[in-house]
């Protein structure tokens, strides 16, 4: 009786075609995020060491004081930039960072294809970097974009803004 009637739901399998549907695990991709936080602490821990900020710190310390915020933001300026110069040619090119490609991981728009790099940089990372500069909030709202990974399609704070998801690398 199924077969002659022609109000019955369809039949259709539906699959997910797209290029890069296969989720990075989280582990991965805190994985990922470790080697990249040492590999930009190596080039950016001797440019603080030698361009006075930590000696400032200290001297703000000794007098109970906190560093200003035009040397915080200064700071952070200069990690945005050592960031791209180090992270720029994978992320421009494959969409990887250097620890993503070390772990077989990419990222990708919400179509699977690579997303612009200027769009990386300005909807991805600089809103979590400008953020982490603001008193009291600087601090809670990063954590929280981590945080987001536990929802079910494991995209971040920052995935969210810039329309972008983590995948296996084929």
């Amino acid at each position: 009786m199924n077969e002659d009637n022609p109000y019955r739901a369809p039949e259709a399998a539906i699959v997910d075609t797209r290029a890069g549907t296969d989720l990075a695990d989280r582990g991965v991709r805190l994985g990922a995020a470790i080697i990249d936080t040492l590999i930009l602490l190596v080039v950016l821990l001797p440019a603080m060491f030698f361009g006075g900020y930590f000696t400032a710190v200290m001297a703000a310390a000794r007098t109970g004081e906190t560093p200003s915020f035009g040397l915080v933001a200064l700071w952070g300026a200069i990690g945005l930039v050592l960031f791209v110069v180090v992270q720029g040619y994978p992320l421009s090119t494959t969409a990887q960072t250097w620890g993503k490609r070390l772990l077989g991981i990419k990222i990708v728009d919400m179509e699977g294809n690579k997303p612009p790099f200027g769009k990386l940089l300005a909807l991805r990372y600089l809103p979590v970097q400008v953020v982490s500069l603001v008193p009291i909030v600087g601090n809670l709202l990063p954590l929280i974009n981590v945080l987001l990974i536990f929802r079910s399609d494991y995209r971040c704070g920052h995935d969210l803004i810039a329309g972008t998801r983590v995948v296996k690398a084929r």
